[in-house]
């Protein structure tokens, strides 16, 4: 076979570079009119968040219902090549951008920086707002009730380590709103200095990240000490004055304290994720894709949780989650935290509600808000 002269070569690299050049300028024609849009979207956000002042001050400027609208819509009318889980993070910085202009927008969080917590707030609320992190799930209650964070974000269960109960004693006492859901998968990292697993003398992290690799460190690690601390990120901080440590943690802490990856994933199991609960003082809207979680207290006989439970399945409604706490008030007397399919709004969830309130000793509805998507 011939091979191709010199010139041949030089003239396939200039049309090459032409079309490159070509479309490069087109590139740079299309980002010009994405910023002309973002700037005329901008301008209805802020006067969509003047009007909603002018008509209800106590209003939400972040409305759940509309946010889970814009991103369903714009996921089914994407063909592609760009991909749809990618129009979810753009238009989530949108959003998160677009409601810095209405006002300042604080989230109270458990902390610190860089923790799950932390994740699963920027998936929700993106980078514009401020975030509060705070040290306890009590503390994060707390910012919310006294109206110095307008939404709080703190865990409810994980699929390896079960409920967290101290989130759900703090609804007996509280009167905040659950206004949405957020699942979070828990990636852990092994994290160091050096990025060397010969170098690792000692491994930090929280209980629960141990726990959850606790298969794989046995394996692989089984006479380095394991150290509990009070949180990924601080397992991650330790690491760059220990040399000599390890931290598992999540890729966020690894790239904010500047630690390179021994080992990426090392959860025994793949499928682990965390639920969170945002809190409100305000309520969410209906969005046709929604949840309701009750709190309840039965009365003590035989059959009466089964007596209490029963208008939900005669009315069509999917149960989806119940878990028992101690009342704290009276020995052998539990509280029940039920979460059902639909919005407290709709009129066969309402009527299963009355029916279940009529039935129990107490009943405190901890809000209707959009189903995780």
């Amino acid at each position: 076979m011939r091979k191709p002269s010199c010139n041949q070569v030089s003239e396939a690299r200039l049309s090459m570079s032409k079309d490159m050049s070509e479309y490069r300028k087109e590139i740079d024609r299309i980002d010009d009119d994405i910023i002309r849009l973002l700037n005329e979207r901008s301008k209805s956000v802020i006067e969509i968040g003047r009007i909603k002042k002018e008509k209800n001050a106590d209003a939400n400027l972040h409305t759940a219902g509309r946010e889970a609208e814009i991103i369903e819509r714009l996921t089914k009318l994407n063909t592609g090549p760009f991909p749809s889980e990618a129009v979810r993070s753009v238009y989530r910085e949108i959003m998160s951008a677009s409601l810095s202009l209405e006002a300042p927008q604080k989230v109270a969080y458990l902390g610190p920086r860089a923790t799950f917590t932390h994740m699963a707030c920027m998936q929700k609320f993106g980078s514009s707002v401020q975030y509060v992190p705070v040290h306890s799930i009590k503390e994060v209650f707390s910012e919310v009730e006294r109206g110095r964070a307008n939404f709080g974000v703190v865990p409810i269960e994980n699929t390896t380590e079960g409920v967290v109960n101290h989130t759900l004693d703090m609804f007996i006492d509280s009167n905040l709103l659950i206004y949405g859901e957020i699942l979070q998968e828990v990636s852990h990292h092994l994290l160091s200095k050096s990025g060397l697993i010969e170098d690792v003398k000692k491994i930090n992290s929280h209980p629960h990240a141990l726990a959850q690799c606790r298969n794989w460190l046995e394996t692989n690690l089984p006479h380095v000490p394991a150290v509990e601390v009070a949180s990924t990120a601080r397992a991650a901080e330790l690491c760059i004055d220990e040399p000599a440590s390890a931290a598992i943690a999540s890729e966020l802490a690894g790239q904010l304290y500047g630690l390179k990856v021994i080992k990426a994933r090392i959860e025994d199991n793949l499928n682990n994720f965390t639920r969170f609960l945002v809190l409100s003082q305000k309520p969410s809207e209906r969005t046709g894709k929604d949840k309701t979680s009750l709190m309840l207290s039965v009365k003590d006989k035989v059959g009466a949780l089964y007596d209490l439970l029963r208008p939900f399945a005669s009315h069509g409604i999917s149960m989806t989650k119940i878990e028992s706490r101690p009342s704290q008030r009276k020995a052998w007397e539990y509280i029940f935290f039920v979460d059902v399919e639909g919005h407290k709004n709709e009129e066969r969830v309402n009527r299963a509600i009355e029916e279940v309130k009529a039935r129990c000793l107490f009943m405190k509805i901890l809000g209707s808000y959009p189903v995780h998507s």
